[in-house]
């Protein structure tokens, strides 16, 4: 996994932060100085988070799991849309839809009304549809597709999500933090960077800063999934070898296990311990014998009534 330099964060304005009367003090850990009334983010924080979160991004990636790309910004959604794509992972960069992981649910059925609309618009019924009726399924396919489209193949819960500004999609992250899924965000200086599980102290405004965060997040998670397909492309040649093996070592052991020694006539010897096998029968013989020689013992009771002792 390649490591983003120094001088590629500093080209792209990685440490441009906001005014200082905008900051937020819990980023303090993370400012460097203060130039001309804006402050100034301390880039080698910025990149040991990056190296933190990318990281953790490849893991989840090698795992087969989904992240969650949100950035609905101007500067950012198609960005985020371009470099996203390359890993088939979902990403919503239109309006956020309240509710979609808590009500997640609902969203699904709007998916599925999408692809409904789309077998029928592929079935021969739909020509037979009046123009009005065909021009309000396209229109409403269309709304589905800006808004849901991205989502599509997003059939659970996503084990991650990735924001690029937390404030803008303060929805999303309160979401989020609701069902306990592990936050990526980028933070800047306005921002609280305790609201972020992975929080990456940069620039969300400029689209260089934007576009070298997210690429990196999701080469790292490019080369998570390459591992993954090298591991179960070599799990499935050691399974393949591994039967071929084990079945002739299970023929030798079935073979080693028929042979038994012979005498030197050639015949087989079966051993047998018979001062063993006689002693055993001896013992059971006698203990069945005690217990049938002892007569059962009678149980003595008191007469029931009054006692005659004063």
């Amino acid at each position: 996994m390649s490591r983003v330099t120094f001088d590629a964060l500093l080209d792209a304005g990685v440490h441009f932060g906001h005014l200082r009367r905008k900051w937020n003090p819990a980023m303090a850990p993370y400012i460097f100085m203060e130039r001309n009334g804006i402050h100034i983010i301390d880039l080698y924080k910025t990149q040991a988070k990056m190296d933190e979160a990318s990281a953790a991004l490849k893991q989840i990636a090698k795992a087969g799991k989904k992240v969650l790309f949100v950035a609905t910004k101007k500067q950012a959604k198609d960005l985020v849309a371009e470099q996203v794509k390359r890993i088939n992972m979902p990403y919503v960069t239109e309006r956020w839809p309240g509710g979609m992981l808590t009500n997640f649910a609902t969203i699904r059925k709007a998916v599925r009304k999408m692809i409904s609309i789309d077998k029928l618009m592929s079935s021969p019924s739909y020509s037979n549809l009046s123009k009005k009726e065909r021009l309000t399924i396209t229109r409403e396919r269309a709304k589905l597709e800006k808004n849901l489209g991205s989502i599509a193949d997003l059939n659970r819960l996503p084990s991650a999500i990735f924001i690029v500004d937390i404030l803008k999609e303060h929805i999303a992250l309160a979401e989020a933090r609701k069902l306990n899924i592990p936050t990526f965000a980028i933070v800047d200086t306005n921002s609280d960077p305790r609201m972020v599980d992975f929080p990456i102290p940069a620039n969300d405004d400029a689209s260089k800063s934007i576009a070298l965060i997210v690429e990196t997040m999701v080469s790292a998670m490019e080369e998570g999934l390459v591992e993954r397909k090298l591991d179960r492309d070599k799990r499935e040649a050691g399974e393949d070898r591994g039967e071929g093996e084990e079945g002739d070592m299970h023929f030798d052991a079935s073979m080693g296990d028929e042979e038994d020694e012979l005498d030197e006539d050639g015949i087989k010897i079966v051993k047998k311990d018979f001062v063993e096998t006689k002693l055993s029968k001896l013992k059971t013989t006698e203990t069945t014998t005690e217990e049938m020689g002892k007569a059962p013992r009678k149980r003595i009771s008191k007469p029931a009534g009054r006692s005659t002792k004063k």
